[in-house]
């Protein structure tokens, strides 16, 4: 097994540098010890925060991120850091949704990967963006496919 200490993580074991704009360059990955598994890695944000575009009002909400990974993994610490830098940035809820996806897919080409933003009322409508994404010509695009459909 391989040693991350080893990996060149920067942000795992080091008191945390906060950014307080959109900062992807802070995501960080590992590799995965279980390329040749399936498996479902689940990462909850339930403090997410970001600003509205136009009125620049607070917008909350709980990020959810499933992946089956492939080669590399995202470290959860730099994704921690990444979510935060979300906080002074104007983005709307299906931006937010699909740029944390896209972030995500460039970072670690994972087998499938998909985002839910369960975003607090205002106005006393929510919103619950949901983007996927599965590796085009594999199984993995046939899953995004049904999951897609078959979301809620």
């Amino acid at each position: 097994m391989s040693n991350r200490k080893n990996e060149g993580l920067k942000a795992l074991g080091r008191e945390a540098d906060y950014k307080f704009d959109y900062t992807p360059d802070v995501l960080e990955t590992f590799e995965n010890q279980h390329p040749g598994n399936d498996y479902w890695v689940r990462f909850n944000c339930p403090e997410f925060t970001t600003l509205c575009p136009i009125t620049g009002q607070p917008d909350f909400a709980e990020i959810r991120i499933s992946y089956i990974p492939d080669k590399r993994m995202v470290e959860s610490k730099s994704l921690k850091l990444y979510l935060f830098s979300f906080r002074n940035h104007g983005g709307f809820h299906e931006d937010c949704v699909n740029l944390i996806m896209k972030d995500l897919i460039a970072l670690m080409d994972p087998k499938y990967i998909e985002v839910t933003g369960l975003f607090t009322p205002r106005g006393g409508i929510s919103i619950y963006p949901y983007a996927n994404y599965g590796r085009p010509d594999t199984k993995y695009a046939a899953l995004a496919e049904r999951r897609f459909e078959t979301h809620e």
